[in-house]
């Protein structure tokens, strides 16, 4: 070893040393793999997923299947979760949705005068609810990028005044500047007419409101959901679904409101979603863990000629095909990738056909399973290379200025930055170098002062997408990479199996529980690895 090298090797060890003193000592390799194999298990145990209710679904059943087991345990959450100001969720434009919904919900309660509701305690919600509404609807509004988000507002604003006008002393809220009814009919029309609906549209059926009601063009999967939406299932179900006990629909639906006690998920089952990007968070860090051979089984015979669906009843799209076939590499099981070419849209690849806006981590997903692929097959260079150096340019060029990037499917730059860093790094070549670095160095200069790492507040799931950031890419023995990343170990440890609030964009923001505890194990599991080779 070279004096430099002694010199920065007892910095580091020094200043690791330092802060171990200071926290719990991390959890040991045997701990990590085991908690890491028990994760595993659970993803065949809990095989429709692991997922956070959501308010905006809630409040969808709420409405329209007030008849459902569970209806009075899904009011009380939804007048539990609102916020002193009257509003639900996030901030920065993502409490619109579920304000919404919630604030629809609980009105409809108080129209039909459900059984058992508190009145007053509705009545008081409600009117928070439509107070902050119509203070946001009323201004200049900046929505984030969800899912049908132009279509869920108005619908929404619709039935919200239709209650208004039968409850005395309440006003209407207006509809954004920037949205109309539009479209929202010609939904509806296409609905009704018994025309067949693309399967994208099926997640949101609830926005066609009485159309949905057994719309002839429309049939559930084989386990009774539609759409993978307990609100599309509910909307599809309608009053029929009240005196028919044996209707697959209604039993999917009695099914997840067991799982979640009265509230629901936004989306159900995420199978393939959960597994893949589970199994690539702890593999790619290095985690021992052992898979049972038909989970393997089950993803590769997922992937068909036009990719895979996150589940039943959503779309194949690109993200999720992606992520399972770089699964699948990892595993020593490299799948042919040759699926992904029908979202290719020039340069870049789409989550699915047609799809307005583009992803970056989405792109940088496709990228790391054709660079995956091509490492385990390298035959197959010729067929991938082109593709692979025209991702990495294309991600390349959508870095934020200070090292960033930000993305239309989670609503944190940390994750966007791991995704596209990381893949840069192994198959983005060297003209990444530099935008790989400044991705480092934006990462080091946005730590909070505790130690975490986050968008709104300091989070596990965040933090440890960017100790992913600082550990997994080129430069990872910088000293101040280490200490960065031992800073935010108690941010990790006091997480793993604890609650961590909602990031992931969908039509509400919600938490994939296992995603974001896989990301937690293989984090630490990487500061344990750091550790160990400066002590």
């Amino acid at each position: 070893m070279s004096v430099s090298e002694a010199e920065t090797a007892g910095t580091v060890a020094a200043t690791v040393a330092a802060t171990a003193a200071a926290t719990a000592d991390i959890t040991s390799a045997a701990d990590l793999a085991a908690e890491a194999g028990e994760l595993v298990t659970s993803l065949m145990l809990r095989p429709w997923g692991q997922v956070s209710p959501s308010v905006y679904e809630t409040g969808r059943l709420v409405s329209l299947t007030p008849w459902l087991t569970g209806h009075l345990e899904r009011i009380d959450y939804l007048v539990r979760t609102q916020r002193p100001d009257g509003s639900w969720g996030a901030p920065d434009g993502y409490g619109v949705v579920p304000t919404l919904s919630a604030t629809e919900g609980i009105l409809s309660a108080l129209t039909r005068e459900d059984e058992g509701a508190d009145r007053e305690r509705l009545a008081g919600a409600a009117d928070r609810g439509l107070r902050v509404l119509s203070t946001w609807l009323g201004g200049p509004l900046d929505l984030p990028d969800m899912p049908a988000i132009e279509h869920i507002v108005p619908s929404l604003v619709d039935r919200i005044n239709r209650h208004v006008e039968g409850l005395p002393g309440r006003t209407p809220v207006p509809l954004p500047e920037a949205m109309n009814y539009d479209t929202l009919h010609l939904v509806r029309s296409r609905v009704k007419s018994g025309e067949e609906v693309p399967e994208k549209l099926l997640h949101a059926l609830e926005i066609a409101d009485d159309a949905a009601a057994g719309a002839p063009g429309i049939r559930p999967t084989a386990i009774g959901s539609v759409g993978a939406s307990p609100a599309a299932t509910a909307a599809w179900l309608g009053a029929h679904g009240e005196h028919d006990a044996h209707e697959p629909a209604r039993g999917h639906l009695e099914a997840v409101v067991r799982l979640f006690g009265g509230p629901v998920p936004v989306g159900l089952p995420i199978t393939v979603f959960e597994r893949g990007w589970v199994l690539s968070w702890l593999l790619r860090a290095g985690v021992a863990v052992e898979v049972p051979p038909e989970m393997v089984a089950d993803i590769r015979a997922a992937i068909g000629p036009a990719g895979t669906p996150a589940g039943p009843g959503l779309p194949a799209d690109a993200d999720t095909t992606s992520v399972a076939l770089y699964a699948l590499a990892l595993l020593g099981a490299p799948h042919e990738p040759d699926s992904l070419w029908g979202f290719r849209s020039g340069t870049h690849f789409a989550t699915w056909p047609g799809e307005q806006g583009v992803s970056v981590s989405v792109n940088a997903h496709v990228l790391d399973a054709f660079g995956e692929y091509v490492r385990r097959r390298p035959a197959a260079a010729p067929r991938y290379d082109a593709a692979v150096a025209d991702l990495a340019g294309w991600i390349r060029d959508q870095q934020q200025p200070d090292g960033s990037w930000t993305d239309r499917w989670h609503a944190s730059p940390y994750y966007a930055t791991a995704s596209c860093a990381l893949a840069l790094d192994a198959f983005g070549g060297d003209a990444s170098r530099e935008v790989v670095r400044a991705a480092a160095e934006w990462t080091l200069d946005t730590q909070r002062a505790d130690g975490s790492w986050g968008r709104w507040e300091g989070t596990a799931e965040e933090s440890a997408y960017a100790i992913q950031i600082l550990l997994l890419t080129r430069g990872d023995a910088d000293p101040r990479r280490l200490r960065a990343a031992d800073r935010a170990l108690t941010h990790l440890t006091a997480s793993t199996g604890g609650e961590h609030p909602p990031l992931w964009h969908d039509k509400d923001l919600y938490v994939p529980r296992a995603i974001a505890r896989a990301a937690v194990i293989a984090s630490s599991h990487l500061v344990r690895q750091a550790r160990a080779r400066v002590v």
